[in-house]
């Protein structure tokens, strides 16, 4: 085990109370010295769990002790407090997204290669479970041959009432869970991306988009469906991953789902059936000796290894697993997202 690094936070609301409370959980391997936050509130509640509550950011900059600086502040301040932290000596592990644009994390990533601090991203969802059961099948190609992936997160509460409502300060659902749902798809396929075509939605804000649907094509002829919806009160499957010789869902972050698989596909027994005002033998639902079901794989992951990552990566004991090529790459897809969505057409990619 490396040394034990000391962490400060900057911004300790929703996500940064939740750092909080994760890296207490990890005290033989981090350090959480304490953090700043704009409310008295926050401050308070700080002292509450047992961290100190800095005066200001410079102060908590100002603490040697402290060679992590966790910013979870809303989108619009990262990339200043992120040079900032980067030009005190500190690392830096940044909440998503990164930053409101890609020229702002080129900006940031200059600053980083000219002190030689590192800059990482907290793409924490590369660690769901349902994600990764998804990316195993994909990689092994043990449900067979993939052509298309849904990945869809429902809700039904709209945006939540702070500032993830407004433009300026880099709210919209693009931004808050596409940046998560574009992150694991690029991240588990290898292949070249050809276009993307999406379209916002704005049904209850008209500032920000409160939901998107992008249909993204890669060189291989693989079509991903990626889709995030507020206004939705019944929600669909996490994952619909159709192969040719299987089908799999995944329900929801539970991991309820199942894999159909193939065992016959000239089903010599298949019969008509009644299908509105109509016969279909093409849709007539197959026999289970055609067909096999089984529960989906489950695997064991744990977010905090993100953390470990990190840490080690620091000593020098290990790659970085987010890569700032990565983040950038996504950054710069959610951007074709918004002009695809504005122009109303398909944005296409060099090959």
């Amino acid at each position: 085990m490396g040394k034990i690094h000391s962490v400060g936070i900057v911004g300790l609301g929703g996500m940064g109370s939740a750092h909080a409370e994760w890296m207490q959980g990890m005290k033989d391997e981090v350090n959480l010295v304490g953090s700043f936050d704009i409310s008295a509130a926050r401050q308070e509640y700080a002292k509450s769990i047992g961290i100190k509550a800095f005066d200001s950011f410079d102060a908590l900059l100002a603490d040697e002790t402290i060679d992590i600086v966790l910013v979870a502040t809303p989108n619009n301040f990262h990339r200043e407090l992120s040079i900032k932290a980067l030009r005190a000596g500190k690392n830096v592990i940044c909440e998503k997204p990164v930053m409101m644009n890609s020229c702002e994390l080129a900006e940031v990533l200059k600053v980083a290669d000219e002190t030689g601090m590192l800059f990482v991203v907290h793409q924490n969802r590369r660690w769901d479970e349902d994600f990764r059961i998804i990316k195993d099948l994909y990689e092994t190609g043990s449900a067979g041959q993939v052509y298309r992936i849904e990945s869809k997160v429902h809700g039904s509460r709209g945006i939540p009432g702070d500032w993830r409502a407004i433009k300026a300060s880099g709210g919209g659902m693009m931004l808050d869970w596409g940046v998560h749902l574009l992150d694991q798809i690029m991240w588990m396929v290898p292949e070249k991306l050809s276009s993307v075509y999406c379209q916002m939605t704005n049904i209850r804000y008209d500032e920000v988009d409160d939901g998107f649907s992008a249909t993204l094509t890669f060189a291989n002829g693989l079509i991903v469906l990626v889709e995030v919806m507020t206004c939705n009160y019944i929600t669909a499957p996490r994952w619909y991953m159709a192969c040719g010789e299987s089908t799999v869902v995944i329900k929801d972050w539970d991991i309820n789902g199942e894999i159909a698989i193939l065992e016959d596909f000239e089903d010599k027994d298949a019969k008509p059936i009644v299908a509105g005002a109509g016969l279909t033998k093409t849709m007539a639902p197959r026999d289970s000796d055609s067909i096999v079901t089984k529960p989906v794989p489950r695997m064991k992951v744990n977010h905090r290894d993100y953390y470990r990552n990190v840490f080690a990566t620091i000593d020098g004991e290990a790659e970085i697993i987010v890569k700032n090529c990565e983040v950038m790459r996504v950054m710069k897809l959610m951007e074709a997202c918004f002009e695809s969505s504005e122009k109303n057409q398909v944005i296409t990619f060099e090959k």
